[in-house]
C-alpha cells in the first residue's frame, strides 16, 4: 500500500502545471465533421492570417485545438482589446453586489478631480456610456494620454466631449480604463484581485495577468493575458447566461443586458452594407463592451486577430489568437468555411477523418525562416546611435550553426538571445518585445522573463537578418543588420522599417 502511494505521489507531481479542465468529445459526436474542421483551417491564407492557436467547442465540449509551436496551450497570450469583455463582467458583478449602477455618473466616483466638473457634457457621463463606446469625445485620446501623461483619470476627464454621452458611438479603448478605474474604487481591489474568487477560481483559471498604469489600475481595455482554453471558459459562461459547470457564476440579466445592442455604430448603413459590406462584423451594433456579429453572434475581439467568437444558435464557441492583418477576413473564413458544417444531430463516427484532423493540429508549427547559403561562422558588432527601443549595442556571435545575440539597453543591461539557424532557440529575457503599446507608461516589464523563439539566417556577405518571436504575444522583430545600420521591422507594421544607425 505504502508503495502504491508512493507511487501515486510520483505521478502526480510529474504532472504538468497545466491542465485542461474543458471536457473534449470528437466533432462528429457534436455534430460537425472533422474533415470540414480541418478545411475551414487550411483555407485560411497564412500570408494574411498567421494563426497561432485555435479552439472549437460545440455543447460544452472542446472537439477541435491546435497550437502552432512555439505557441503553446499552457502559454498565455496577450488578448489586446479582449480585455475589455473581462472588465465588462466585473462591472457586471458590481452591479449584481450594489456596489454602482451603469445609471452612475463617472465624476461621482472622483470627487478629486471637481475642478473640471463645468467641462461640458462631462457631469452626463455615465458608467453606461463608457461600456458603449459613447462617450461623446471626437477621437479616441488613448495614445495622447497613456504615453505622455501620468495620470490617466484626468488625462481622460480632461478630453473634450463634443456630443452628448450614449448618442454617438466611438471606439475608446480608455473609456474601458476608466471603468477599471471605477472597480478599484468601489472594491479596493484591482480589476484582476476583484475578478478572481468570483471569476477565475469558479472558472479554473490560474495564471492570468493584466498590465497596470502608474497608479496601480489595471488598464482595462488591453493588456491581459491569458491561455486559450481561458478565454474558452469565458466564451461558454456567456454562451450559458452566466452559468458554467452548472452553477450560476454570473447574473443570467447581466449577460443578456451585456451582449445586447445598445448603440449602432453606424446608424445610417444600408442593409446590404450590414449583411455584405467588407465591415459587416463591425455595424452590427454594440453591447457592454461586446460586438454584436452577422448569424446572430456576439464576440470578445481584440487587435491583430483575437477573438471568443459565441454562436448561440450553433451552441458552439470559436477561439482564435493570432497575427492577423485582415480582420474581416478572419470572420469571413468563419461563415464561409465552418458555420455551414454545423448540424443538429451528431454524425456518424469518421475515424480516417478524425485521425487527420489530429495529425493535422499536432503538426501546426511556425517554421523559423529559411537560409539559402551556406552557414557561416559570424561575429559581428555595433555601436548604436540613440533610438526609439534603447538599444545602445548589438553583437551577434556563432558556436556551431547556433548563436546568441546580445542586445545592450541604454541602461548598460545586457540581454543575451538563442538563435538557431535554420531552426528556433528557445528561452527567456527580461527585455519587453514587441508590442503596439509598447511605449505606454505601465508596468509591462515587471511580467518579465518573456518567452521568445529565435533565428538567424544570413542574406549575402553584408547582411543577415535576425527574427526574435515573442510567443506570449502576436508579434516579432525582424532585424536586418547591415555594416553600419540595422533596420527593425515590428510585425504589427509590415510595411515601415525603422533604422539604428552605428559604427562597427
Amino acid at each position: 500500500m505504502k508503495k502504491l502511494f508512493l507511487i501515486g505521489l510520483i505521478s502526480l507531481l510529474a504532472l504538468p502545471a497545466f491542465t485542461q479542465s474543458l471536457p473534449r468529445s470528437t466533432p462528429e459526436a457534436e455534430g460537425i465533421s472533422s474533415a470540414a474542421i480541418q478545411q475551414y483551417i487550411e483555407k485560411i491564407d497564412p500570408k494574411r492570417h498567421e494563426l497561432h492557436s485555435y479552439m472549437l467547442i460545440r455543447h460544452g465540449k472542446v472537439i477541435s485545438e491546435a497550437w502552432w509551436k512555439p505557441y503553446a496551450a499552457d502559454k498565455v497570450h496577450s488578448m489586446y482589446s479582449v480585455s475589455k469583455s473581462w472588465t465588462s463582467t466585473a462591472i457586471g458583478f458590481a452591479v449584481a453586489e450594489k456596489r454602482l449602477s451603469v445609471q452612475d455618473k463617472v465624476l461621482s466616483f472622483f470627487p478629486e478631480y471637481a475642478d473640471l466638473k463645468d467641462k461640458p457634457f462631462l457631469q452626463d457621463l455615465r458608467v453606461q456610456d463608457l461600456l458603449t463606446m459613447s462617450v461623446g469625445h471626437e477621437k479616441e485620446p488613448l495614445r495622447s494620454v497613456i504615453v505622455m501623461q501620468p495620470d490617466w483619470i484626468r488625462g481622460f476627464l480632461n478630453q473634450p466631449i463634443v456630443a452628448k454621452p450614449g448618442t454617438k458611438f466611438l471606439y475608446n479603448t480608455l473609456a474601458t480604463y476608466m471603468l477599471s478605474a471605477i472597480i478599484q474604487k468601489v472594491t479596493g481591489e484591482t480589476t484582476l484581485a476583484y475578478l478572481k474568487p468570483r471569476l477565475l477560481d469558479p472558472l479554473h483559471i490560474t495564471g492570468i495577468d493584466w498590465e497596470s498604469d502608474q497608479k496601480g489600475i489595471n488598464v482595462g481595455g488591453w493588456g491581459i493575458r491569458v491561455k486559450t482554453e481561458d478565454m474558452a471558459k469565458l466564451g461558454l459562461l456567456y454562451l450559458n447566461n452566466g452559468k458554467f459547470e452548472g452553477k450560476q457564476i454570473l447574473p443570467a440579466a447581466w449577460v443578456e443586458e451585456a451582449t445586447s445592442k445598445h448603440i449602432d455604430q453606424e446608424p445610417d448603413a444600408s442593409a446590404e452594407k450590414r449583411a455584405t459590406g467588407q465591415y459587416a462584423d463591425w455595424i452590427q451594433g454594440y453591447g457592454y463592451q461586446f460586438w454584436r456579429s452577422r448569424n446572430n453572434s456576439f464576440r470578445g475581439d481584440g487587435a491583430f486577430g483575437q477573438y471568443i467568437l459565441m454562436m448561440p444558435e450553433q451552441d458552439a464557441v470559436l477561439i482564435i489568437t493570432s497575427e492577423s492583418h485582415d480582420l474581416p477576413d478572419d470572420l469571413n473564413q468563419v461563415w464561409q468555411h465552418l458555420l455551414p458544417a454545423f448540424q443538429a444531430k451528431a454524425l456518424a463516427p469518421n475515424p480516417k477523418a478524425l485521425a487527420s484532423l489530429k495529425q493535422f493540429n499536432a503538426s501546426r508549427q511556425l517554421d523559423a525562416p529559411t537560409n539559402e547559403l551556406p552557414f557561416k561562422s559570424l561575429q559581428a558588432a555595433i555601436t548604436l546611435e540613440k533610438n526609439q527601443f534603447d538599444f545602445a549595442r548589438m553583437q551577434i556571435k556563432t558556436k556551431g550553426e547556433a548563436a546568441e545575440l546580445i542586445i545592450t539597453t541604454k541602461d548598460s543591461t545586457q540581454h543575451a538571445f538563442k538563435l538557431g539557424f535554420r531552426t528556433w532557440g528557445i528561452g527567456k529575457s527580461q527585455l519587453v518585445g514587441p508590442y503596439m503599446l509598447r511605449a505606454a507608461r505601465v508596468d509591462l516589464a515587471k511580467k518579465a522573463p518573456f518567452d521568445y523563439a529565435g533565428s538567424y539566417r544570413q542574406l549575402d556577405d553584408q547582411s543577415l537578418e535576425i527574427t526574435l518571436r515573442y510567443f506570449e504575444s502576436p508579434h516579432r522583430w525582424t532585424f536586418t543588420w547591415k555594416p553600419e545600420v540595422v533596420e527593425v521591422v515590428n510585425s504589427f507594421e509590415p510595411g515601415t522599417k525603422i533604422e539604428m544607425r552605428g559604427k562597427k
